[in-house]
């Protein structure tokens, strides 16, 4: 299998909560992740990660991604993904179901060596997302610096 490929079936595992289980034979079993995500600033590994995204999944049910770009970088050993998460807070969560809807943008930069995934980047803005979905204040940073 192609890096391009396991990282298509990495993407499409994890997009779908289906956990580390599902994703680990496409991974290292040391994989780390990164992000500059306050909500993923504990989230250090991509067996971490991978359940992040199932937990989530269990609170916007009905959630799912617009695919937007895949491409490899053969020379650096990277695969990128551009997509839009979209999902609505229907159950659980870190407050009561909103019932608010996020269209969030990401990209994934996965790198390579052997065949496998042993870092990923997640590249996010969650603070839009949480906003969106009614889990922070809605106040704008924008607003917040207009004020001063």
């Amino acid at each position: 299998m192609s890096n391009l490929e396991t990282a298509r079936a990495f993407f499409e595992a994890c997009e779908a909560g289906r956990g580390w289980e599902a994703c680990r034979t496409h991974c290292t079993p040391s994989a780390t992740f990164a992000a500059q995500a306050g909500a993923l600033a504990e989230v250090q590994t991509l067996e971490q990660y991978t359940e992040w995204m199932k937990g989530i999944l269990s609170m916007l049910t009905d959630g799912t991604y617009e695919l937007h770009a895949f491409a490899e970088d053969r020379e650096r050993g990277q695969v990128c993904a551009f997509a839009t998460f979209v999902g609505t807070h229907r159950a659980g969560g870190p407050v009561p179901p909103t019932n608010k809807t996020t269209r969030t943008d990401y990209v994934y930069a996965m790198r390579f060596q052997g065949g496998k995934i042993v870092h990923m980047t997640k590249v996010w803005n969650d603070g839009y997302a949480l906003r969106e979905l009614g889990w922070i204040d809605p106040v704008s940073a924008k607003d917040r610096f207009a004020s001063q």
